[in-house]
């Protein structure tokens, strides 16, 4: 059996990683992985994780299966975070996954399930595993126009010609916030337009939402969400933990099915149960636990999010900061959508061979797709890369 087997290729952000490893030089910047960083280069584990994570030691008195959806509380208050009030939770289903990409994951299998024939409409560029899943599941997929290289923003009119092309039954995955890999994100205004058309051809929107409380801050960030939840009779939502919790190896998300139609939700909760059985069986508790907890005690809440806008609005300071020296080594401001995407990434708009020449010239690592971790700065290494982009003609 096993000689029928192929060499996968290489997974390009862990080649990076290591290419970065071995390097010597001193002056190097990691803008490759997809995980915060502080100004120290660490990943730190947040104070309110930390001390739920001692009250749970202190309290929990078995480690027995909370059920195939995990513990409904945690799904009841991510539901919360993710939607407020703008939809009943009674119409929402929710299961507790292994990560965000677990309800991705999750997500498609549903789609599959539901309808074989659908088409995933996904965006120009996207965060690379959707694809490599759906590439996996054997599910058809469609690009649509996402990103403008010339203005570093949102090709919005060739997206919305694109997504005319979606019929009944497809679906169009959009990022809710913080777009992955580019930063550049729609207005609301666009993204009402954006609902008003997939109600229009009969399309069902899957939003990946990965970094609420990234961007403009935990409400803000859930904005786009809520329209399309409250405005669209059906819509997936896969929400991740990993960044806004900071519980990365806890791999913890949530899988959630909005349906408005009376009667759906029952026949959504027991598929959504049903596909974690066959898939893992039960979900991983652990993150799950804490963030139920932090979501559920006032002070612990409040010290988390005390937190995440701090690293919110570090990782804003560094993007103006970055702006502002291309500013004024380049003599325009043809590097101000730095200043206006949100998040962790940014994307240049630039070839391969420039990202190649970041990186022998400068010890400069970023996909090759230019994407680049703006966590990955601090205030010493800004200055350095914006010299390093000036010098390779970018």
């Amino acid at each position: 059996m096993f000689e029928h087997l192929k060499d996968q290729p290489a997974d390009k952000i862990l080649a990076l990683m290591q290419a970065y490893k071995e390097d010597p030089r001193e002056e190097k910047i990691d803008l490759g992985v997809g995980v915060y960083k502080d100004a120290s280069g660490n990943t730190p584990i947040m104070r309110a994780v930390k001390a739920a994570e001692k009250r749970l030691w202190d309290e929990e008195q078995t480690k027995a299966y909370t059920g195939l959806a995990g513990d409904p509380l945690f799904g009841e208050r991510m539901a919360s975070l993710v939607l407020g009030d703008a939809v009943s939770l009674d119409s929402v289903a929710r299961v507790a996954t292994p990560g965000g990409t677990g309800a991705v994951r999750q997500a498609f299998d549903l789609v599959r399930m539901a309808n074989p024939e659908a088409r995933v409409f996904v965006s120009d560029p996207t965060w690379p595993n959707h694809l490599s899943i759906l590439k996996h599941m054997g599910i058809a997929h469609v690009p649509y126009r996402y990103f403008d290289a010339e203005t570093g923003g949102v090709d919005f009119d060739g997206m919305m010609e694109d997504l005319a092309g979606a019929g009944k039954g497809d679906i169009v995955l959009l990022h809710g916030c913080c777009h992955n890999p580019t930063g550049a994100n729609l207005t609301m205004e666009q993204w009402k337009e954006v609902a008003d058309l997939v109600n229009k051809t009969g399309a069902v929107p899957m939003i990946d939402i990965a970094y609420q409380g990234f961007g403009d801050g935990l409400e803000a960030d859930a904005g786009p969400t809520r329209l399309i939840a409250a405005h669209c009779p059906e819509v997936l939502i896969a929400a991740s933990c990993s960044k806004n919790f900071g519980i990365y190896r806890e791999r913890t998300g949530c899988l959630m099915a909005v349906a408005h139609e009376a009667g759906r939700h029952k026949t959504n909760q027991g598929t959504l149960a049903y596909l974690n059985r066959q898939n893992f069986s039960f979900p991983p508790d652990h993150g799950a636990r804490l963030v139920l907890m932090i979501l559920g005690d006032d002070k612990l809440r409040a010290d988390w999010e005390a937190e995440l806008e701090e690293v919110r609005l570090g990782m804003l300071e560094l993007r103006e900061q970055l702006a502002r020296e291309l500013r004024e080594l380049s003599g325009s401001d043809r590097f101000g959508f730095l200043a206006q995407h949100r998040g962790m990434f940014s994307r240049l708009g630039v070839g391969p061979e420039k990202v190649e020449a970041l990186r022998e010239k400068h010890g400069v690592y970023m996909v090759g797709d230019s994407r680049m971790n703006i966590a990955g700065l601090n205030a010493e290494t800004v200055p350095k890369l914006a010299r390093a982009i000036i010098d390779v003609g970018i």
